[in-house]
C-alpha cells in the first residue's frame, strides 16, 4: 500500500466571532489517500491555513519540506517511521507549533488507515481498551451572565452529564463576576456534579491564587490554564499552594514539553490535544510520561467528532484515562462533521468499535463549509 495524496481541507462557518475562543468555528480536515482505495481522516486544532501551509509547502531542503512531499509514495502502515521522517523534514520550521499540529492531523489519518486495513479499531491497535465507556464532561464557553451560566449548567446536568466545564468568555474581567458565575453553576447542578473552570490564561500568579481560594469554596474540581503556558514557575507555586487540581497542556507539543509541565510546573491534570501534540503516536509517549508520574491524563478535544473519537481511543487504553472532553457547542462543524457521532449514554461516551477511528465524514457538511 502506498500514499497517493494528502488533502488538507479548510472548513469554516460563514460567520466567525473572533472574540470567542471557540475552536468549533473552523477546522482543518486531513485526508490521506492510498492506492488501495483506503482513505484515513484526521483533524488539526490550529490556525487552519497556517497548518495547511506546513502540509502543502514545496521542498526547500532536506529539513524544510512540506509534509505532503515527505509522505507521497510511502507505506502508510509504517506510522512510527513516518512520524520520525515528518519530524526531521520540518525541523527548520517545526518541532512544535503549526508544523507539529499538521503532523498530528496526518498521524490520526494514518492510524485510521491502519485500522481500516487490518479490520481493527484504534483502541485495539493501541493494545486494547481497558474500558468501553468513558465519562464525558460537558465543555462549554462561559456565558456572559450568571443567570445564563446556571441555566446551561442545569441543562447539561439534566442531560446526564456528571461533570461540566465552563471556560474563557468573561472570566478574568472581574473577580466579583467570576465568583457569581461559579456560584450560579454550583447552585444549578448541586454537589453531585463536578465543576471545572477553564480560565483561558486570565491571570498572573497572584490573581490565580486569589481566585483559587474562591473556587475552592465552591468545590471546583480543577482549574484549567489560569496562567500563560510558559509560566512553569507560576504553575509550580500555584499547584503547590492550592488543594484544587491544576490542569494544563493543550498548548503543548511533544512528550518532552509535557515532561517539563509535570516536573517543573507540578500540573495535576495533563491535557494533550491529539490534533496538536503529535497525534496518537506522540500521545502514547505522553501517556507513559503522565502515568509514570501518577498524574491524570484527560485529552483536550474541543473540535469535531474526529478528534473526540481519537481522544476516546487513547483515553480508553491508558491507566486512569476514564474521562474525556465532549464539546456541547452547537456549531455544525462540531455536531455534524461525522455522520454518526459517538453515542452518549448517561453522561458517558461509548467507545467506537468499527475499524480505525470508527467515524465517517459527512460529505455534505464538508461541501457546505469548505473554504479551500
Amino acid at each position: 500500500m502506498r500514499i497517493t495524496d494528502v488533502e488538507a481541507i479548510y472548513l469554516r462557518l460563514p460567520e466567525v466571532d473572533p472574540s470567542r475562543a471557540d475552536g468549533t468555528q473552523d477546522t482543518l480536515l486531513v485526508r490521506v489517500h492510498t492506492d488501495e482505495g483506503i482513505t484515513g481522516v484526521g483533524e488539526v486544532d490550529s490556525s487552519p491555513l497556517v497548518a495547511r501551509a506546513a502540509i502543502e509547502a514545496p521542498v526547500s531542503h532536506s529539513v524544510a519540506m512540506g509534509l505532503k512531499h515527505v509522505l507521497l509514495g510511502e507505506n502508510p502502515l509504517e506510522i512510527d517511521r513516518l512520524w520520525e521522517r515528518m519530524y526531521r523534514a520540518t525541523i527548520y520550521f517545526g518541532r512544535g507549533g503549526p508544523a507539529m499540529h499538521a503532523m498530528s492531523g496526518i498521524d490520526l489519518a494514518l492510524w485510521d488507515i491502519l485500522g481500516k486495513a487490518t479490520g481493527l479499531s484504534v483502541s485495539e491497535l493501541l493494545g486494547g481498551a481497558r474500558r468501553h465507556r468513558l465519562r464525558a464532561y460537558a465543555s462549554a464557553i462561559m456565558p456572559e451572565t450568571p443567570v445564563e451560566a446556571g441555566r446551561l449548567a442545569e441543562q447539561y446536568a439534566a442531560a446526564g452529564y456528571t461533570a461540566v466545564k465552563f471556560g474563557w468568555g468573561p472570566i478574568g474581567r472581574s473577580r466579583r463576576l467570576d465568583e457569581e458565575l461559579v456560584q450560579a453553576i454550583r447552585s444549578a447542578v448541586g454537589e453531585d456534579v463536578d465543576v471545572m473552570i477553564d480560565a483561558g490564561m486570565a491571570w498572573d500568579l497572584k490573581g490565580a491564587l486569589r481566585m483559587a481560594e474562591v473556587y475552592e469554596r465552591y468545590g471546583v474540581y480543577w482549574l484549567e490554564e489560569p496562567l500563560a503556558p510558559d509560566d512553569l514557575e507560576g504553575y509550580r507555586q500555584l499547584a503547590d499552594r492550592t488543594r484544587m487540581y491544576i490542569a494544563a497542556g493543550e498548548q503543548e507539543s511533544g512528550a518532552e514539553a509535557f515532561r517539563r509541565l509535570i516536573n517543573e510546573g507540578h500540573v495535576d491534570v495533563v491535557q494533550p490535544d491529539l490534533g496538536r501534540c503529535g497525534g496518537l503516536t506522540e500521545g502514547r509517549r505522553i501517556a507513559q510520561v503522565v502515568h509514570a508520574r501518577h498524574r491524570q491524563l484527560v485529552p483536550h478535544a474541543f473540535k469535531s467528532g474526529i478528534l473526540v473519537a481519537a481522544s476516546a481511543h487513547l483515553a480508553a487504553c491508558i491507566p486512569g484515562g476514564a474521562m474525556i472532553e465532549y464539546t456541547v457547542s452547537t456549531s455544525p462543524i462540531a455536531r455534524d462533521l461525522v455522520s454518526e457521532p459517538l453515542e452518549l449514554v448517561d453522561g458517558h461516551v461509548l467507545l467506537p468499535e468499527r475499524p480505525g477511528l470508527g467515524v465517517e465524514v459527512d460529505e455534505s457538511v464538508v461541501q457546505r463549509y469548505r473554504v479551500a
